[in-house]
């Protein structure tokens, strides 16, 4: 990159700031904060198959422009002015998104699908400009992005228009979007894009990814405190209480104890950091994202009810958010050392079993403790594992950056 940015937004990256998570960009994932909340109360108030899915696409959706925002500030400095200002009006109009979520398949499908496509294309095409001529390969590249942008807003748009076929017109339109990066955004007379030519900051992806999941984190355990707070205080409650706490934390350990360092090194360490951002955070972290927005769902049902039976769609639930958690941790994990975790594996089965164990009439209580007694033998499988990998002698190079990237989480 070159180290003249004066004419174009581009972040200066040296020693000494390589893309460095800025304060505008904390402040952004405020809002983006409360559209995941609100889609766990979506879900919370439409579990059937068809509030789950339609709960599902705006997740989706969310997901998507919270990341894509979080690859534009890879590459634009958002201590610019310009830059900041676009933030800021990403922020409000994911306020509009946002508040219109609950009613998205509703009255307020237009204002979601209006919001959610000024957003994308209009970061995409401000993206063009700030670049400038600094960088030719990203610039072109972004032209593909806002091409293949435009077509998806229409549809959104089209769902929002059309209430009898909006399911169908909004699954369209993010399967366009999340198909992009992986047909390298090819447009007829642009060709593709190669993720060589991204330029990406690999630190600074890896710090945002787990910022979002810590925020997320905090905010299923005040979901969880604001329902306890309603509840009755009896003694399954706060059994249902404890089994909650316990279930945040061994999610909290399974993904910042280890893997939060060794994505950062690896991607750092890449020849090719694009494509370990595409796989490991773009793609592999929504299931982590969606399993802790799941899991806040099930810990409100077993909070308000923690010695009634769950019911189907219930139950589901309370299973979902740990199989989703885990299977994201895995795909990341297994993307930043090429190797699949044992421990994980391991707890997708024991997952299984409890499914296949449940029978009708199991308190939610029963079921959220042992789910939660799963997740913490994962966790505390894998980091037994990695600390006897750590402690034999001459296991590992003495070298930080190989060690990080030839160590095979063996857990």
């Amino acid at each position: 990159m070159p180290s003249e940015v004066g004419t174009t937004l581009l972040r200066r990256r040296d020693a000494a700031n390589d893309a460095r998570v800025t304060n505008e960009e904390l402040f952004f994932d405020l809002v983006f904060a409360f559209a995941v909340t609100q889609t766990s109360h979506r879900l919370l108030t439409g579990l059937t198959p068809l509030g789950a899915a339609q709960t599902g696409i705006l997740f989706l959706g969310v997901w998507w422009v919270w990341i894509d925002t979080t690859w534009v500030t890879n590459w634009l400095d958002p201590a610019r002015t310009p830059t900041r200002l676009l933030l800021f009006a990403i922020m409000l109009a994911g306020l509009v998104m946002s508040a219109a979520l609950p009613e998205a398949f509703g009255p307020r499908g237009l204002g979601f699908a209006v919001a959610y496509a000024a957003i994308q294309v209009g970061r995409s095409l401000f993206t063009i400009w700030g670049i400038g001529d600094a960088s030719p390969a990203n610039r072109r590249n972004f032209i593909r992005i806002s091409v293949w942008l435009s077509v998806s807003g229409v549809v959104w748009v089209a769902g929002g228009l059309m209430a009898a076929d909006r399911l169908a017109l909004w699954v369209a339109a993010i399967s366009i979007e999340y198909a992009a990066p992986a047909a390298g955004f090819w447009v007829p007379g642009l060709g593709r894009s190669v993720t060589q030519d991204w330029d990406v900051a690999g630190s600074h992806i890896a710090e945002r990814c787990s910022q979002f999941v810590i925020i997320v984190l905090g905010e299923s355990l005040l979901s969880a405190g604001a329902t306890f707070e309603g509840a009755a205080w009896t003694l399954p409650c706060y059994a249902a209480l404890a089994a909650a706490f316990v279930a945040s934390a061994a999610m909290w350990w399974m993904y910042f104890d280890t893997a939060v360092e060794r994505g950062a090194r690896r991607i750092t360490a890449s020849d090719d950091p694009g494509r370990v951002a595409r796989l490991a955070y773009t793609y592999a972290h929504l299931p982590i994202v969606a399993g802790v927005v799941v899991q806040a769902v099930a810990d409100d049902l077993v909070l308000a009810r923690p010695g009634a039976a769950m019911g189907p769609a219930g139950e589901a639930v309370i299973l979902a958010g740990p199989l989703l958690y885990v299977v994201g941790n895995l795909l990341f994990k297994r993307a930043v050392a090429g190797r699949t975790p044992l421990s994980h594996l391991v707890g997708l089965g024991l997952l299984l079993a409890v499914a296949l164990a449940v029978g009708r009439g199991v308190p939610g209580l029963a079921l959220g403790a042992a789910t939660a007694c799963v997740l913490v033998v994962v966790a505390v499988w894998e980091a037994r594992s990695l600390g006897r990998r750590e402690a034999r002698p001459g296991a590992l190079p003495l070298d930080p950056v190989v060690r990080s990237t030839l160590s095979r989480d063996g857990a």
